[in-house]
């Protein structure tokens, strides 16, 4: 299509974004609302049966998401004017930036782009898997960079092209048989000729990720080879990646689909990785000040170098009961050691920082629940979890000051998986207030001596 040809009477085609077999994409102006776009063209096969259902399905399940990280539709037609040449089309909106295989080109991006990436693309595909869609290829090509042409540095992401996407229902997949999607970034049912349910999106998306990270495809190669490789061993993750991305992608890139996590639990991991990291950067940044700030906080109120506290031991108590839990602590979390200051049901006054779930838990707004830590792409490879000591549930809620800074946490533990309710959510945030009340009352008393 030769750029200036106007669409349908109201799409001006400006120029060529890019080809595929079935289908082409171009950039255009809307000459009736002003906005430039992004126009799909589709091949023009009234013959072919299975062309023309795809289209109509891609038009389908486009036109009823809305999420951040979805290519937006706009509009669908077909321009008629040419009774020889039926033109059939999408008009989406246009995203400024390139696409994740061009940028990968580049080389390698660092963790923390990839998890802001990762985030938003797994946050995605659980919208659509919610709503009973199975995209069947993610794949670099696929995923866009947004530009919005500001001082916003945070890399995000939006999944583009719903053309081989499927819809699931009552639990099964509405599959057409053979293998759809692309080579690279099957999963191992894709590659066998399976029906691909939501998890095999969540495998794809571990592909991407891990070429993100390293820089290298997963499963070079002609098709045919590449698609087998993966029937016949896993891919190789390097082992000098954080334990949390090697935990995350070991999972989600297990041959047998029930081993994998769901996109919701792949992208609650990689928010608290970007929580994480964000704080890690802060800490370790020369002219931090939120850590150091917080750190004030905490000698302000004078619960570091304190004897044993028979009130809190009593509340620890008190909690170990209400939620019939083994261990329930109250720590204070230092710049490398998280202490606890009262502690029922273990010996161990102090952990490090890092291993220490409490400090995630100091970085949230609210509780922070982790209902079964082994399958938690959070926390599977914290060594609590995996190690000796055999954590398996965790929910802390933050002791917050009332200027906002969070001293540590009140929270419980258990060696065995459990469900934790909003009204349990709720009551730990009572005990929680119990303690900080309790430090209130004798911060003033201090204060109130000194004057």
């Amino acid at each position: 299509m030769e750029p200036g040809f106007l669409l349908s009477g109201r799409y001006r085609i400006e120029c060529l974004i890019g080809r595929g077999s079935q289908s082409t994409v171009y950039r255009a102006h809307d000459e009736l609302l002003q906005r430039e776009v992004a126009i799909k063209l589709f091949r023009d096969d009234a013959d072919d049966l299975e062309h023309t259902r795809r289209q109509g399905q891609e038009i389908r399940i486009l036109a009823g998401l809305s999420h951040h990280a979805l290519v937006t539709l706009f509009d669908a037609g077909a321009d008629l004017s040419d009774p020889e040449a039926r033109l059939t089309y999408l008009v989406m909106e246009l995203v400024r930036g390139p696409d994740l295989r061009h940028r990968a080109a580049q080389g390698p991006l660092s963790a923390a782009h990839m998890a802001l990436i990762g985030h938003d693309l797994a946050d995605g595909l659980a919208y659509i898997h919610y709503h009973g869609i199975v995209h069947r290829d993610v794949k670099p090509a696929n995923i866009l960079l947004v530009d919005y042409n500001n001082d916003d540095r945070r890399p995000r992401a939006k999944l583009s092209d719903f053309g081989v996407a499927t819809k699931t229902g009552n639990g099964r997949v509405h599959d057409d048989g053979g293998t759809s999607g692309t080579p690279a970034y099957l999963s191992p049912e894709q590659a066998a000729s399976e029906p691909a349910g939501p998890l095999s999106d969540v495998y794809s998306l571990g592909l991407v990720l891990l070429e993100g990270l390293t820089g290298k495809m997963a499963y070079p190669g002609a098709p045919v080879q590449s698609a087998v490789a993966r029937l016949l061993r896993d891919p190789q993750i390097p082992e000098e990646l954080d334990p949390m991305w090697v935990a995350l992608l070991s999972s989600m890139l297990a041959r047998n689909p029930a081993e994998r996590p769901q996109a919701r639990e792949v992208s609650l991991a990689l928010r608290q990785e970007v929580i994480n990291s964000a704080a890690r950067h802060r800490r370790d940044a020369p002219g931090a000040t939120d850590e150091e700030d917080r750190m004030r906080a905490v000698e302000r109120y004078r619960i570091l170098d304190t004897p044993a506290d028979g009130t809190f031991d009593r509340v620890v108590g008190l909690a170990a009961r209400m939620f019939s839990v083994p261990v329930a602590i109250v720590s204070v979390v230092d710049h490398d050691r998280i202490w606890f200051k009262a502690h029922h049901g273990t010996d161990v006054t102090e952990i490090g920082r890092d291993p220490g779930l409490c400090a995630s838990a100091i970085l949230q707004d609210d509780a922070w629940v982790v209902e079964d830590a082994v399958k938690d792409p959070r926390t599977l490879a914290n060594p609590l979890v995996a190690g000796d000591f055999g954590l398996q549930f965790y929910a802390g809620v933050p002791l917050r000051t009332p200027d906002g800074y969070n001293l540590g946490t009140f929270c419980i533990l258990d060696r065995e998986p459990r469900e934790f309710s909003a009204d349990d959510v709720r009551a730990l945030e009572d005990l929680a207030a119990i303690v900080m009340h309790d430090l209130e009352q004798r911060l003033h008393s201090r204060e109130a001596i000194l004057s």
